[in-house]
């Protein structure tokens, strides 16, 4: 061929190539345009995406080198949302399409069934909905990820038919109920297999086992039956079991030691049985072993010491025992270990930080006995250090207390002597310290004031003594301060009062002396005070009847004077008793039935002219109240009938355009009428019987209150109604009631805003994949809560509160789903006489509400709210690492 003849097939091949590219190019582009129309892309990735660039050169767009197709579409985790259009179908020649870990929401259009070039089309963690469609004409697919949306429907079976597949996830989706497919067995080519939460249950079929190129296998979550499958141990590849929290039985098989890839084995939560065959020891690659919550029993194998590539080993709530794999994390880099709830005995290996990089340990509730390493002093990577509930005695590893990463150190319920080293000041991060019940002495250090973070501070029932170090005060995050039944002595430190979060304050059963601190008024959050066994004397200050107290208990003390009555409605006069000087000042007939361990307060002779004076400032003060109500009931009568002379003008007239509103609160923030009664109508955010409620954001940083605006036609009956009941009682589980503001012929009520709406929606709200809002513990949670609102309306408040229309509705929820009763217009106070009339929802009306006895005395009082907090449990880890 000569050269010129080449120079021609040569320019002709180019003028082919780029007639079929410019006859794609715009096709594709006006097709990648219309998808980018159905997407949103709040960070503006896709900003190179319009006409004046090449499709080839759009942000995450591949294209073939030779004929200028696209082929690729990779725009995962790019925080897109909006749908999924179904112009996808018109690239024809598309064999990569990536749009995993966003937002996008609705369903898989059916025509994408028509990208038969596809090898790879991942969804995954999207919102996406719907039943799939049939997508089984894609046949060249290899990779198919749709795992961690919100499908629905039946399980697709038409997979089987993907025979070229190596990578299939469906799990974490909300399909029917149903048995694994056997047709999933035809898969012969899958390496990676995720079907973990979506809703399998039975036993999984014998077909799956022949999947011998299978390396992850996850069916977790799911409620899996049957025995552990001895059948797994032909799948030699597999080096990821994700078998837990289903409800697999017997024992695990001997033969899983030939699996020698395996890296990740995960059986926990189910009802597995048995001994650990010894050969599990021989699975030289394990990185991670769970099999907590189980039943299994019997010794550790030994071997599982010598594993070289171990990072988390978790077998708590089991039921093993004897000694412990004394090398376990000596040859490797362990950092998470939980050994709790099981009956291991004595002395605790010496090398789980070995490598220096283990973060937790957990190792309580178990028979450990002796010594404790004192090795594990330079083990700082310690974030949870937990190894109470033990037998270990003798001292303590000083170097222990100075952590520097860990957020808890709980020792509690041992053995240990020695003191709580001045090395815990470096403990900055430190959230939570329990030494309680052991043999400590000494004295409380005063670089305990250094941890800023602390919340829980328990160690009652030791040997400490000395004075409570004022630097306790410099702690505000400090919660629960229990320093019970030691040997403290000298008086409570007044800058306890500086502590701004306490809500639990134990200092009984030690010597102190001196007066109750009036800087204890100053915490505002205090739930629960105990004071009692201990030699303190003075009065009880006037200023804790404002605190929200529930639990009191000032007994076996040195106290003097009269209890503030609101305290024995609380408490009852045992927690006073023991009080040689204590009374009661309330001598009537009924308190004196009530009261039996406090006399009446009596003034003696030796206190005459006190009296005296006394009551010569008594009777200057009434008549003073005398005549300065005289006068301010003329000025209301004048006021009075101003005020009708206006009303009835401005009902001739047809009403003032100059409105005086007249605001009255009960609780922060402070509050504006003009932004109150200015409502504006998109932030309506519900509507009921007695009127419209809307969300109102306060200027200035002030926060969110709820605004309710009255109906016209009864809120008069209504307002009265709502703020005679709710603006005198305050707990945690009744809406709190901030003001109301009343104008002319307008009324609003402010409350506090509670952001998850109420239980009605709540129940028939659903998450992401499907999930109900409102799992198990929430809804034991919110019927906790009801019910103690209810108790507190019953029995803590006298006279007591009948809400009659407690129903889904009428309960809100917080953000930490705590509930809250709300709408109390129709509340009624009980009195002498039974309900005579029917109010409320029908329904709801509680039975037996007739049948509550009389009051004790005739204006409302309620005792304070009662906080709930979680008592320290055995095992509060994360599951896994």
């Amino acid at each position: 061929m000569s050269t010129s003849d080449f120079n021609i097939y040569f320019w002709l091949f180019l003028l082919l190539c780029n007639l079929g590219i410019s006859k794609s190019l715009p096709l594709d582009r006006d097709t990648l345009l219309d998808i980018k129309g159905y997407l949103k892309d709040p960070q503006n990735y896709l900003r190179n995406w319009d006409k004046f660039h090449s499709p080839c050169q759009f942000y995450g767009v591949t294209c073939d080198q030779d004929s200028g197709d696209v082929i690729g579409i990779s725009l995962s985790n790019i925080s897109l949302s909006g749908t999924i259009s179904s112009s996808f179908s018109l690239l024809q020649q598309l064999r990569t399409l990536e749009l995993g870990a966003n937002s996008i929401s609705g369903t898989v259009p059916a025509a994408m069934a028509n990208c038969t070039n596809l090898q790879v089309l991942n969804l995954s963690m999207n919102s996406l909905t719907g039943q799939l469609p049939d997508l089984s004409a894609l046949l060249n697919l290899q990779v198919l990820d749709l795992s961690t949306n919100s499908f629905n429907g039946a399980f697709p079976v038409w997979i089987s038919k993907l025979s070229g597949l190596t990578e299939l996830g469906l799990g974490e989706n909300n399909f029917d109920d149903g048995d694994v497919p056997e047709s999933i067995g035809n898969l012969k080519n899958l390496t990676w297999l995720f079907l973990g939460q979506c809703n399998l249950r039975g036993e999984i079929p014998a077909s799956v086992f022949d999947l011998v190129s299978l390396g992850t296998l996850d069916f977790s979550r799911n409620q899996i039956t049957g025995v552990f499958p001895k059948a797994i141990s032909k799948m030699r590849n597999l080096w990821k079991i994700e078998l837990y929290q289903n409800n697999l039985t017997g024992e695990i098989p001997q033969e899983l030691a030939n699996l020698t890839l395996l890296s990740e084995f995960d059986v926990s939560r189910n009802q597995l049985t048995g001994m650990l065959p010894k050969e599990i020891g021989g699975l030289k690659k394990l990185r991670i072993f769970h099999i907590y919550h189980n039943n299994f029993y019997g010794e550790l194998p030994e071997g599982l010491g010598e594993l070289q590539f171990l990072e988390s080993f978790s077998t708590y709530e089991n039921q093993f025992s004897g000694k412990f794999p004394a090398n376990l994390g000596r040859f490797s880099p362990l950092n998470t270990i939980d050994i709790s709830e099981n009956y291991f005995s004595g002395d605790f290996p010496r090398f789980l930080c070995q490598n220096n990089k283990l973060r937790f340990l957990l190792a309580l509730s178990n028979n450990f006995s002796g010594e404790f390493p004192g090795s594990y002093s330079s083990c700082k990577t310690l974030q949870r250090f937990r190894i109470c509930q033990n037998q270990f005695s003798g001292s303590f590893p000083p170097g222990l207390w100075g952590l520097p990463n860990a957020v808890i150190i709980d020792v509690a319920g041992n053995g240990f002597t020695g003191n709580i080293s001045s090395d815990i000041g470096f403990s900055v991060t430190l959230n939570q310290l329990y030494v309680q019940n052991n043999n400590f002495t000494g004295v409380l250090p005063v670089e305990l004031g250094r941890l800023s973070e602390l919340q829980k501070l328990v160690a009652s029932n030791n040997r400490f003594s000395g004075q409570i170090p004022i630097q306790i005060g410099s702690l505000k995050q400090l919660t629960y301060l229990h320093l019970e039944h030691n040997a403290l002595e000298g008086p409570i430190p007044p800058d306890i009062g500086m502590c701004s979060s306490m809500v639990d304050l134990n200092l009984a059963e030690n010597s102190l002396i001196g007066e109750i601190p009036d800087t204890l008024v100053s915490l505002f959050t205090l739930n629960s005070l105990n004071l009692s066994h201990n030699m303190i004397s003075g009065d009880i200050p006037d200023g804790l009847q404002s605190l929200k107290l529930s639990d009191i208990d000032f007994s076996h003390n040195k106290l003097s004077g009269p209890v503030p009555r609101q305290f024995l409605m609380i408490a009852g006069d045992d927690a006073f008793s023991e009080n040689a000087g204590l009374c009661v000042a309330d001598t009537s007939e009924e308190w004196e039935k009530s009261v039996s361990n406090l006399r009446p307060c009596q003034w003696s002779d030796n206190h005459h002219n006190f009296s005296t004076r006394r009551l010569f400032l008594v009777l200057i003060t009434v008549t003073s109240l005398v005549v300065l109500l005289s006068g301010l009931a003329c000025l209301s009568y004048e006021n009075y009938k101003l005020e009708e002379f206006n009303r009835k003008g401005d009902i001739e007239s047809g009403g003032g355009t100059d409105l005086k509103w007249v605001l009255e609160t009960f609780h922060p923030p402070e509050l504006d009428p003009e932004e109150i009664c200015n409502l504006d109508a998109e932030t309506l955010i519900g509507r009921g019987g007695t009127g419209k409620v809307y969300r109102l954001e306060l200027s200035k940083g002030r926060g969110t209150v709820a605004v309710k605006e009255l109906w016209k036609r009864d809120d008069a009956k209504v307002l009265k109604t709502e703020i005679n009941t709710l603006g005198k009682i305050r707990h945690r589980n009744i809406l709190k009631l901030n003001a109301f503001l009343t104008g002319g012929t307008s009324n609003f009520l402010v409350y506090e805003y509670v952001v998850n709406g109420n239980l009605y929606d709540a129940i028939r709200r659903e998450f992401k994949a499907g999930q109900p809002e409102l799992d198990w513990d929430k809804r034991c949670r919110i019927a906790v809560g009801v019910a103690k609102g209810i108790m507190y309306l019953h029995h803590y408040c006298s006279p007591a509160i009948i809400h009659r229309d407690i129903k889904s509705t009428n309960i809100l929820l917080d953000e930490e789903y705590e509930a809250k009763l709300a709408d109390f217009g129709i509340a009624r106070l009980v009195e002498g006489s039974p309900l005579s009339c029917f109010a409320g929802t029908h329904g709801y009306m509680a039975p037996g509400v007739q049948q509550v006895s009389n009051p004790r005395c005739a204006d409302l009082v309620c005792s304070n709210e009662v906080e709930d907090e979680a008592h320290v449990g055995n095992v509060d880890e994360p599951e896994g690492p």
